[in-house]
Formats: structure tokens, sequence, C-alpha cells
């Protein structure tokens, strides 16, 4: 038996099918429908609360929806979907349980919150996952900095020697900022907290449900605000896609770093066989191709975004199928290509290996310790500009030598007890720089605790949810009341 159409009496051909509703894999319609499911049991539970479906139709839904869910919803794989894979998917409940039971189950809702409710669901996964792996990054960044912390190498402007830091120090620095990058991507899933179930078609519903049960078995903070506005709009994805890409561009400097660290023009950096490519054609080639794919993925990341928002560009204000399915569908994959970049760049951080005489000797040819001498000068009493000039001059005087290291006795006399190695000078640098290092590293660990603590709360305040929608089902399956918990999830 098939679900009514309603006044349309035939659907699209084969061909548009084809086009519009793609036929998915067996692991997509396993995936989709374990979501749709869920939200199925709880809208179940809901409907049953608000006495408006009986406690027998509930139970014969659920018991043949746990069928369905145990053995992956195999009944469906390869099935066809003229109408999309939900419509299949019910079909399949009410040729199994009949039109008085299985056709009650779509009772106050739509498929516009549903369909709104499941991707929010999985994006909240995606974005979950996506933290996990960052943090995990910023980890790996800040245990290599201490591996490292005394490493003195040469930063660069302009792609010039300029100053003394460390590898260590450097590394602090990009853990920080990635950090910036979790706190936006956090703060861009935080428009998930709210359920888009009860929103029906885009206007609510007549009859009495209670969205805030619903929301709170799914591991929402609570139904949508406004009706209309829960399945209009998508812009969390376009929010955290965003974040997402600023943590790409994040990762992807790095790897502008490391690769050009390790050329053998700069000799800085080595990495492991096993992360290295070699040639077909040239034996002696060492390529950290890795390095080159966690910076395209950048691209991969704003193409996504700049796809996904002409998409909803100018799109009316209510459900539509170029921001719910083809902007969504848009935005998945740079989504997928920053983890991917996260995940190569955790193993390329660890792999990574400083050369710490190529380092100290390239700071060195560089008299990269120039600023902090005229700036000890300034200290004395010297007028700044006075200062560059007399260590720019001694500098000079030391090139045209063919020396790399500034000569004592041609030092001002304010210098004579000056300790002039470069990683005592990279230590006087003070203000945010290396002399800081154990507080700025303090500072970029208590970020990652602390980022590391909120998602550990956020699994287990789903987990919360999920235990509490798997009692209410079994509570329901057994004939009983389930107990109705009040308050938001967190």
């Amino acid at each position: 038996m098939s679900a009514s159409q309603g006044r349309l009496t035939a659907t699209v051909g084969r061909r548009t099918q084809r086009l519009v509703y793609a036929q998915p894999t067996n692991q997509e319609i396993s995936r989709e429908l374990r979501l749709t499911s869920t939200v199925d049991r709880a809208h179940l539970v809901m409907l049953t609360d608000c006495k408006l479906i009986d406690p027998e139709d509930a139970e014969a839904l659920l018991g043949q929806i746990e069928r369905m869910r145990a053995d992956g919803f195999t009944a469906l794989h390869g099935a066809p979907t003229p109408r999309g894979l939900y419509l299949a998917y019910e079909n399949q409940l009410i040729d199994a349980l009949g039109a008085e039971t299985g056709g009650r189950l779509h009772t106050g809702r739509s498929r516009n919150d549903l369909k709104a409710t499941v991707q929010a669901m999985a994006l909240r996964t995606t974005l979950a996952e996506l933290e996990s792996e960052l943090v995990r990054l910023q980890a790996v960044l800040l245990a290599r900095a201490r591996t490292h912390r005394d490493v003195v190498m040469p930063v660069h402007t302009h792609y010039q020697a300029a100053l003394p830091i460390t590898y260590g120090y450097y590394l602090t620095g990009v853990a920080l900022a990635l950090g910036r990058d979790i706190a936006a991507l956090r703060d861009a899933a935080a428009g998930l907290d709210r359920c888009p179930m009860g929103a029906a078609a885009a206007a609510g519903s007549e009859l009495p449900i209670d969205p805030g049960r619903v929301a709170r078995l799914l591991g929402f903070a609570g139904p949508a605000r406004h009706a209309l506005d829960a399945v209009a709009s998508r812009d969390t994805a376009l929010r955290a896609l965003a974040a997402a890409a600023g943590a790409a561009l994040t990762v992807s400097r790095l790897g502008t770093d490391l690769q050009l660290w390790s050329t053998a023009e700069f000799g800085f950096i080595t990495f492991p066989d096993r992360l290295v490519g070699g040639s077909s054609a040239m034996p002696q080639k060492r390529n950290a191709f890795l390095l080159e794919h966690v910076k395209a993925k950048a691209g991969t990341a704003i193409g996504a975004w700049t796809a996904a928002a002409a998409m909803t560009r100018s799109t009316p204000f209510t459900n539509s199928i170029e921001v719910g399915t083809e902007a969504i569908g848009a935005a998945a994959p740079g989504l997928r290509a920053v983890a991917d970049a996260v995940q190569l760049a955790q193993s390329l951080v660890v792999g990574a290996r400083p050369v710490p005489e190529r380092m100290l000797r390239r700071a060195e040819e560089g008299f990269v310790g120039a600023t902090a001498l005229a700036n000890l000068l300034v200290g004395a009493g010297v007028p700044f500009r006075t200062a560059h000039g007399e260590i720019g001059s001694a500098v000079r005087r030391a090139v045209e030598r063919g020396e790399t290291r500034l000569a004592r006795e041609e030092l001002p006399a304010e210098l004579a007890d000056t300790e002039l190695s470069l990683p005592a000078l990279a230590m006087r640098q003070r203000s945010g720089g290396p002399g800081d290092f154990p507080q700025l590293f303090d500072d970029a660990l208590a970020d990652c605790r602390a980022h590391t603590a909120r998602a550990a709360r956020r699994r287990a305040e789903l987990a919360a949810a999920d235990q509490a929608l798997d009692e209410a089902v079994t509570a329901l399956l057994a004939g009983r009341p389930a107990q109705i918990a009040g308050g938001d999830v967190r």
C-alpha cells in the first residue's frame, strides 16, 4: 500500500527522479534513516504523552521502527524512491502496519521540520567530530612545542630572516590561533541548540503537540522560537562552514611553513619516510606532498562556502529546496575537507623533526639578534634611531668581512658585558615574545584543556538525552507510561 499524494495522481518520471532524488547508497540510506527514525522515536513518545495517538498504535510503530533499525533498514536498500527516501520509508511502515496505524506517524509534523531536524542532528555530529580533531591538533602542537621550546630558529618577515625565536614558540602561536578557530566553530554550532520539530510546514501546528518534549529527547536545549525561521534557515551551516574554513586557513599557513622549512634550501625540519613521497623519475627526491593536500583543502572549504552562500542568496525566506537541499549538499564536502586537512596536519606535526644546528646557523647568518641589541642600547639611554644605525653599521661591516657574527670590539661600549648568543637574545624578547614562553604555553594549554572539557560535557549531555529517549521508548513498548523529564538538557 502506498501513502496518498493528496491531490496529485502521478509523480515525476524516472529520468527526473534520478536528477532530483539521486539514488543513495545503502550506507547513505542507513545513515539518514537512522537519524530520521531517532526523530520518529521521540515524536511518537511525545504524541503518546499528548494523547494524539493511542499507546497501542505507538507501540506497533515503535516496534516496527526498532526492527528496521536493527537490520540497518535493509528493506529499503536499492528500493525505488520516486518521491524521496523519507516517503519510501514511511510507505514501508504503512505496508507493514496498515494505513490506520502506519499513517499516524506523521501526525503534527511535516517533511520540512523533520528534514531540518535531521540535518541539524547530522551537522551537530559532524561539528562535534571536527571540533575534537581540532582540539587534538592543538594538543599535538603543544606537545611538540614543549619538547622544542629551546630550539632557536629565525622567524621571517617578507621571507627574510628577522628575529630569533624558538620552534616551540612558533608552534605555541599556531596552537593559540587554532584555539580561536575552535571557539568560532563552537559559537557557530550554538545555532543548533534549538530543535525545528514542531515547526511543521512553516507555521507550527494546530494540534496540541509538545515540541519541547521532542527537543529534550533529541538533545537540544529547547524547541525552535519561530516556526518559519526553523524551516527557512540554514544559516548555522553557513556560519559553521565559515568557521571551519577559518581553521583550514590556519592549518594551511602551518602547512606552508613546514613545507618551506623542509626544503634543502632551508633544511630546518625533516620528515620520516612514511610522510614523504618519491619521484617516478628523480631518485633523489623526498617530496613532502602531504602538506600540499593540507594546504589545498582550505580551498575546498572556501569554495563550498561560496557555493552554499550563492545558492542561499535571494531565496524566499521559507522552506526552500535551494537552501535546505542544494546549499546543505554543497556545504558537506567543505566540512569533510577541513576534517581531512586537520587529521593530516596532526601526523605531520608529530612527524616533523627540527634540525637545531641548521636553524641556529641560519639565524646567525641572518643577524637576527640585531634588533635585541639595538633595544639594549635604548635601555641604556641611547635614542632608538641612533641605536638602530649603530647596530646596522656593525652588521654591514661583518657582512663585508664575510662573517656571520658581530665582532664584540665593534659594538658600542654599552654592550660590553652583554651575552651575544642568540638563545640569550631570544629569551630577552618579552611582551609576548619567546622570553614569555612559559606563560604563553600555560595559556595555550589552559585553552586546550577548556575545549576538551567543553566537548566532554556536550558528549555527556547528548548521551543523557539518548538514554532518556531509549528509556521512554522501552516504557512505551512495555505498555508503561513514559517518565516526562522537565527542563533543558543543559
